[in-house]
C-alpha cells in the first residue's frame, strides 16, 4: 500500500509542477519546496537538538503557537523548526520569531520523508489538528522519535473510521499521544482501538486568552470611535458585504462601522468603497485628526484586526456564506456578541457558541437587520450575549498546560 500511496503522491507532484505555470498560489507551493533541503542544511548542524512542529496553514499555526512559545521559553537550548503545507500560512509566518527555522514540508514521498527526518533528526515532533502524512510518520516510527498530534478533532465521516481506511488508521497509530479537542474525538479513536488519548481542548483558546493581557490600544481607533457604539466586520467576503453594505447605507448616523475585508486587491477595495454611501475613509488614506468625522473606516491592510475587535460593541465574522468561516474566537474573547452567516458546521467553537447563544447567525439582509435592531435596542441583551462568549473561552482554556506537561516528560 505504501508503494501505491507513494506513486499517487509523486504523480500529484508532477501535476502541481505543471499547474504552477498557470496558478500563482501553486507556483509558490512548488517553488517554495525547492528551497527546503538547502535551507535545513544551512540552519542546523549535527549537534543541534531540534523540536519540529508541522502545521497545514495559518489557522493551525495559531493553534500551535501557545506550545511554540512555551517551548521557546522552557527549552532555550533546543532549536524549533516549523513546517507549513500551504503557501497562505508560510508566506505570512515565514519570518516569525517563534521558530528558528520556517520551511515548507516536502511532499510525502518515501524519498523525501527519509531525507527530511534524517537531516532534521528531531527529538520531538508535533503535528497540529489534521496533518497525517503516512511516509513521514513511518520514518519517525523507525527512528523512535516521540510524535504528538495536538488540538486534533475527528469526525465520523473521515477515512480512519471507514472500512476501507486501514492504511490511514495504521498511520494514526504511529502517534505516541493524541491531544483532542472533545470527547467525541476520543470515542471515535477508541472505536479503532486507539486509547493513548487526552481530551485537552483547543489550544487556540489559550492563544486568544493571551490577547486580553496585551496592549490592544490603537490611537486611530480612539479617534475614530470616540464615545459612539462601534460595529466591526472582519474577514468579509462579497457575500457578507452585500448584506452589510445595504444595512450600513440605511442605518442610524450615530453608529460607527469598521470593515476589514479578507481580499485587499485594489479593485475589490475600490468597489467596496464605492458601494458605501455614508462618509467613509480608507485606513491607507486616513488622517487621524479628522477620523472622528467619518462613519465608516475600511481597513485596507493586514495585522490590525485583532486589536480593532477590542473596540467593537458588536462584531461580524465573514466567511459563513460560502468560503469557510473565519476566526470567531478573536472577537469573542473581548466579551462582545459575534454575528456570522449560516454555514458554520464543522467549526467546533462556532457550533457550541451558537448553541449557547453567544454567536448569532443570520441568513439574509432581513435577519441581519432584525438582529442588529435587537442588539442596539436592548443593551442588556447585548451585554449578556457577549458575556456568554467571554465565559466560554475562560472555561475552556488550558489545553497548553496539559500538552506541555506531557512534553516535559518526553524531554526530561
Amino acid at each position: 500500500m505504501y508503494f501505491i500511496y507513494d506513486l499517487i503522491v509523486r504523480i500529484s507532484w508532477g501535476l502541481l509542477i505543471f499547474i504552477a505555470n498557470f496558478n500563482n498560489k501553486i507556483k509558490l507551493f512548488v517553488n517554495g519546496r525547492k528551497n527546503t533541503f538547502p535551507k535545513l542544511r544551512d540552519a542546523f548542524n549535527k549537534n543541534d537538538q531540534i523540536i519540529w512542529m508541522h502545521v497545514a496553514s495559518l489557522g493551525e499555526f495559531e493553534q500551535g503557537l501557545p506550545i511554540l512559545k512555551k517551548i521557546k521559553q522552557d527549552y532555550p537550548s533546543f532549536k524549533v523548526l516549523v513546517t507549513f503545507f500551504s503557501p497562505s500560512g508560510f508566506e505570512v509566518k515565514k519570518n516569525t520569531p517563534d521558530a528558528d527555522v520556517v520551511t515548507y514540508l516536502p511532499m510525502d514521498t518515501i524519498k523525501n520523508a527519509r531525507k527530511f527526518v534524517s537531516l532534521v533528526n528531531p527529538k520531538l515532533v508535533i503535528f497540529v489538528k489534521y496533518e497525517i502524512w503516512p511516509n513521514y510518520l513511518r520514518e519517525l516510527r523507525k527512528k523512535l522519535v516521540p510524535t504528538l498530534l495536538i488540538s486534533a478533532i475527528f469526525r465520523e465521516r473521515q477515512i480512519y473510521f471507514r472500512g476501507y481506511g486501514g492504511f490511514m488508521r495504521d498511520a494514526l497509530r504511529v502517534f505516541d499521544h493524541f491531544f483532542v479537542q472533545d470527547e467525541k474525538s476520543q470515542q471515535l479513536l477508541k472505536s479503532i482501538q486507539i486509547t493513548n488519548v487526552s481530551v485537552s481542548g483547543d489550544t487556540r483558546l489559550d492563544r486568544v486568552s493571551e490577547i486580553l493581557n496585551r496592549d490592544n490600544s490603537l490611537s486611530f481607533m480612539d479617534q475614530f470611535k470616540k464615545d459612539r457604539l462601534c460595529f466591526v466586520a472582519g474577514s468579509t467576503w462579497p457575500e457578507d458585504e452585500a448584506i452589510l453594505i445595504d444595512y450600513i447605507n440605511n442605518s442610524p448616523k450615530n453608529f460607527k462601522y469598521v470593515l476589514a475585508p479578507h481580499t485587499l486587491k485594489t479593485d475589490k477595495i475600490l468597489g467596496l468603497t464605492g458601494a458605501i454611501s455614508k462618509k467613509k475613509v480608507l485606513y491607507s488614506k486616513m488622517d487621524e485628526r479628522t477620523l472622528g468625522d467619518y462613519d465608516v473606516l475600511i481597513v485596507d491592510t493586514i495585522g490590525l484586526l485583532t486589536k480593532i475587535y477590542s473596540y467593537a460593541d458588536i462584531a461580524y465574522v465573514g466567511g459563513g456564506f460560502a468560503t469557510g468561516l473565519h476566526n470567531t474566537l478573536e472577537p469573542a474573547v473581548f466579551g462582545i456578541p459575534v454575528i456570522i452567516g449560516p454555514q458554520y458546521k464543522g467549526f467546533k467553537e462556532a457550533e457550541e457558541l451558537v448553541a449557547q447563544k453567544g454567536i448569532l447567525t443570520i441568513t439574509d439582509q432581513w435577519t441581519f437587520g432584525e438582529l442588529q435592531k435587537k442588539l442596539l435596542d436592548d443593551p442588556e441583551y447585548r451585554i449578556k450575549t457577549g458575556a456568554t462568549n467571554a465565559a466560554y473561552i475562560a472555561k475552556n482554556k488550558g489545553a497548553s498546560i496539559q500538552i506541555m506537561s506531557y512534553i516535559q516528560g518526553v524531554l526530561k
